[in-house]
């Protein structure tokens, strides 16, 4: 069954409308990197071994990065459409003629827009129906309660297996005018506590 955990923080910003108030944070456990997935595509019943499935995955990659280098959207049915968008510096040209790409353009990001079609619908509001959500602070708590009992039963040492809070990522953002909207941007649904805080930390769970 999906997890989400998640962890509340307050908003500290007292010239934010939200000071005081509490909001939820996306608690990542894990980072999975290329060789972890295809592992665990190939143990997910694959008739392919993960050597294959990794082959498979860096050829994806590549040419992804390939594809929306040349102008083209890539659409992976049932997850969604990668995209790219430009970041203007701040200001602008003060006229055509004097636009130039070196001195004007801030930054080329990559995008992604999750499947909306209705059968396999995973934009923010869908994905926030197919998850369960658990308090990572309540979760550590049982957890560490457990051990607890768990080692004066049996005489062993318990480990709490310490929260790895990592750096919070704040993704890139397009600060103007990009010259591509992307059809509507998704959010991802994220509460807004006004300390700019939005990237989703990572915790070790043992």
């Amino acid at each position: 069954m999906s997890k989400i955990f998640y962890e509340l923080k307050q908003n500290t910003n007292s010239d934010s409308v939200s000071f005081g108030k509490w909001f939820a944070y996306a608690k990542a456990i894990e980072t999975l990197n290329t060789r972890k997935l295809a592992q665990h595509i190939s143990e997910h019943g694959s008739i392919y071994t993960p050597d294959v499935v990794f082959g498979v995955l860096e050829k994806f990659r590549s040419c992804l990065v390939e594809m929306l280098l040349e102008s083209k959207r890539v659409k992976i049915d049932g997850l969604g459409t990668f995209y790219c968008t430009i970041e203007n510096k701040k200001g602008g040209a003060v006229s055509v003629d004097k636009f130039k790409v070196q001195t004007n353009l801030e930054a080329l990001h990559i995008r992604f827009i999750p499947e909306q079609e209705e059968e396999m619908n995973i934009s923010s509001r869908e994905f926030l129906k197919k998850a369960e959500f658990i308090n990572i602070a309540t979760w550590l708590k049982t957890s560490d309660e457990e051990a607890e009992n768990g080692g004066t039963e049996n005489g062993g040492s318990t480990d709490n297996g310490g929260s790895d809070n990592g750096g919070s990522d704040n993704g890139g953002s397009d600060n103007g005018g990009g010259t591509e909207n992307g059809g509507g941007t998704d959010n991802g649904g994220g509460s807004d506590n006004g300390d700019g805080d939005n990237g989703d930390d990572e915790v070790s769970l043992g």
